[in-house]
């Protein structure tokens, strides 16, 4: 790699110089010649603390993603970017995630009987205007509603109609003449917001609401809305209460590659007021109703979440990103300040985190352009930003130089696939040479395919078979070819040296199948995140969602939620040095790309073990994670720690690798306690494991 001649640090000098692993002159002489499989942990040799935002999240509005899980809106497209008819819609050009598809409007009578007006529209581009005749019943309805008994729902329509029509709103949620329920709407001429309440006496997820008029002139909607009334601020009551439980430390949001066709300012003021807009990024229509105010709400007021929120500099512009802080953090004294409280919160949201800008180095990314130029553009933001706000903390795209190779050099005409260190396609490197002290954390990302091995030679990805421990390596594996970057940067740019700029690992997922084999790739991911807590300073999970099993009504705690919940409530905080016997095997491939220096874990193969003290120092915590499936045994040696004799035990307990948590169904994956005997020598390790074994002190 250009850049690299004589250079002697190896990721695996930096680990030891960081008395994280390699201590195995500490081990008893035995240890080395013995068959079984031995650990040291030594808790007087300890590490850089533990930062809380390893915990975080990640969301982003793809589709209805958002507006699904977290936000509580029953109906879609309820200000009706989509004319109201009888055709289905089209199937739009996929990007993403293959989604349901949302649930359309459409006429009760003939097509003819609802025009759609684009001359003076409520809101948007288009509002459906009734027309009447007589006492046949026509409007407007939508199927497929999910509702759940005894639950009340309410909401409101906005509405004007000639005088003397009869309006009317129903709610059905059987097949039987009592399923269902109507509301009167007294409607005048002009547009009138005026409620709705309903409640459900049964389950179903083939609802109805018709809206409907008789006589002989027409009527117009302009907006319709309709949740369950026990919602928080418009949020999902279950989901938020399942997030509460998840304790999430950072949420970034609201975007990913989202951001850079995203106009914040769509998504402020009256929700019934904001246009719906086609998002370019996943070619899906947005109502803008989970904006700004909703997402920092629900972040602050009601889950206790510190927020990262994502600036557009795709097709944004700096004067925008310098406004939407002035909107967010400035005083009510100010322009935009104003504007949010006059939106109802005259405090300032006081945000901290601002990541500016996502994955701009991306090919894919909306608003995309050559390094040199970006950086300027990067600069200008950064400026505006800060001269409203000075005390705010600058994430940027790094783009790492394995990242690149994995991502950017697949394209045709980019030369080598192993990008060199200096060059046009070193994102990371400038942003470091360019925009030094305009930022305070370059940001990295991790999506590893399963069963895959990047090429260096062709650039492309070819199928390999790996065992489940290799297959379970993989993700931690980029966090270490990162860590690999991390030092050549180090001996390009000395400045890093004082500990100032951190790495934000701000999206990062493998196996979107939340079950048992899953938490096994995770729990190996957190294990390498400690061993490099000098540097990253958060990381956060692709999607938040993902904690989650959920449908319309309905959800629990996947079991990726509870393999976050068994680290975040009782791993230590600060790491402690981790030795053995049988280190891990030599790289197969060619270094760089997806492959580090040296391969990830614990010297204790196959076994990953990573320990930490409490804050208070009065516990120290072994996390195990056997990702085979065999039984194991460790010889586990203390040191620096008198442990008291009996200890606590924490541990997923499922039934096999292909567990999961589902909505409706018995939980298969949950946190087991137990209680150990801390003065054993040998632990057993169960195959397929994940367990923390705290030893409190004597």
């Amino acid at each position: 790699m250009a850049g690299t001649d004589g250079l002697n640090i190896t990721r695996r000098a930096a680990i030891e110089s960081s008395l994280l692993l390699g201590l195995a002159s500490a081990l008893p002489a035995s240890a080395a010649t013995s068959s079984s499989v031995s650990a040291l942990v030594d808790a007087g040799k300890a590490g850089h603390p533990l930062p809380d935002l390893l915990y975080g999240g990640f969301i982003e509005h793809i589709g209805n993603l958002i507006n699904y899980s977290f936000w509580s809106e029953v109906l879609d497209d309820r200000k009706f970017y989509h004319p109201v008819d009888s055709k289905p819609l089209a199937e739009p050009e996929r990007r993403g995630p293959r989604m349901a598809p949302p649930n359309k409007w459409v006429p009760v009578g003939p097509d003819s009987s609802v025009v759609m007006d684009t001359a003076a529209p409520y809101v948007g581009e288009q509002s459906p205007v009734v027309h009447l005749a007589g006492p046949t019943p026509l409007g407007i309805a939508q199927s497929g509603l999910s509702l759940a008994a005894g639950k009340d729902y309410t909401g409101r329509i906005v509405v004007a109609a000639v005088p003397a029509t009869e309006i009317s709103v129903t709610l059905i949620w059987g097949k039987g003449a009592d399923d269902r329920q109507t509301i009167r709407v007294p409607a005048a001429s002009d547009w009138a917001t005026l409620p709705l309440k309903f409640s459900c006496a049964a389950d179903t997820t083939e609802g109805r609401i018709e809206i409907v008029g008789r006589g002989t002139g027409t009527f117009r909607v302009g907006a319709v809305s309709l949740m369950p009334a026990d919602n928080i601020k418009g949020f999902r009551a279950d989901t938020m209460a399942l997030m509460k439980e998840m304790d999430c430390k950072i949420l970034r949001m609201p975007g990913g590659n989202f951001i850079s066709g995203y106009d914040w300012k769509n998504t402020i003021g009256d929700p019934d007021k904001r246009p719906p807009i086609f998002d370019p990024q996943w070619h899906f229509p947005q109502p803008n109703d989970v904006g700004v105010d909703e997402l920092l709400q629900m972040c602050q007021d009601i889950l206790g979440i510190e927020p990262e929120w994502c600036v557009n500099t795709g097709f944004g512009e700096p004067r925008s990103g310098a406004e939407l802080v002035e909107y967010v953090n400035g005083a009510a004294t100010t322009e935009w300040g104003a504007r949010r409280a006059a939106n109802g919160h005259p405090e300032p949201y006081k945000v901290h985190y601002w990541n500016v800008g996502n994955e701009m180095y991306g090919h894919w990314q909306l608003g995309h352009m050559a390094l040199d130029q970006y950086t300027i553009k990067h600069n200008l933001f950064a400026d505006e930003m800060r001269k409203v706000d000075p005390s705010i903390y600058i994430i940027v795209p790094g783009g790492f130089v394995d990242e690149m190779t994995t991502g950017q050099g697949i394209l045709p005409g980019s030369g080598s696939p192993l990008v060199p260190y200096g060059s046009d396609r070193d994102w990371a490197g400038g942003m470091l040479k360019n925009c030094w002290g305009k930022f305070d954390a370059l940001a990295t990302h991790a999506y590893p395919p399963e069963n895959k091995h990047f090429n260096l030679k062709t650039g492309k990805n070819e199928d390999i078979t790996q065992t489940l421990v290799e297959w379970a390596q993989a993700p931690a594996q980029r966090v270490a070819t990162m860590a690999d970057c991390w030092a050549v940067y180090k001996q390009r740019f000395p400045k890093l040296d004082e500990g100032k700029v951190k790495v934000f690992f701000d999206e990062w997922a493998y196996h979107f199948k939340p079950d048992l084999k899953g938490c096994l790739a995770i729990s190996r991911m957190f294990h390498e995140f400690f061993r490099h807590s000098d540097f990253i300073e958060m990381a956060a999970f692709t999607m938040a969602m993902g904690w989650l099993d959920y449908n319309r009504t309905q959800s629990v705690i996947s079991a990726y939620g509870r393999v976050f919940q068994l680290y975040n409530r009782h791993f230590g905080k600060i790491p402690v040095a981790v030795t053995g016997n049988a280190p891990v095997p030599p790289p197969k491939y060619p270094v760089g790309g997806d492959q580090p220096k040296v391969n990830t874990g614990s010297a204790t193969w196959p076994l990953d073990v990573s320990a930490a003290l409490t804050t208070d120092r009065k516990a120290l915590v072994v996390a195990i994670v056997n990702a085979t499936e065999e039984a194991r045994s460790l010889n586990m040696s203390l040191a620096g720690f008198a442990s008291a004799a009996t200890g606590r035990k924490w541990s997923l307990a499922a039934a096999g690798l292909d567990s999961m948590n589902s909505v409706g169904k018995a939980p298969a994956v949950t946190i087991a306690e137990d209680s150990f005997d801390a003065t054993a020598k040998t632990l057993s390790i169960a195959p397929t494991s994940i367990a923390l074994y705290e030893y409190g002190a004597a």
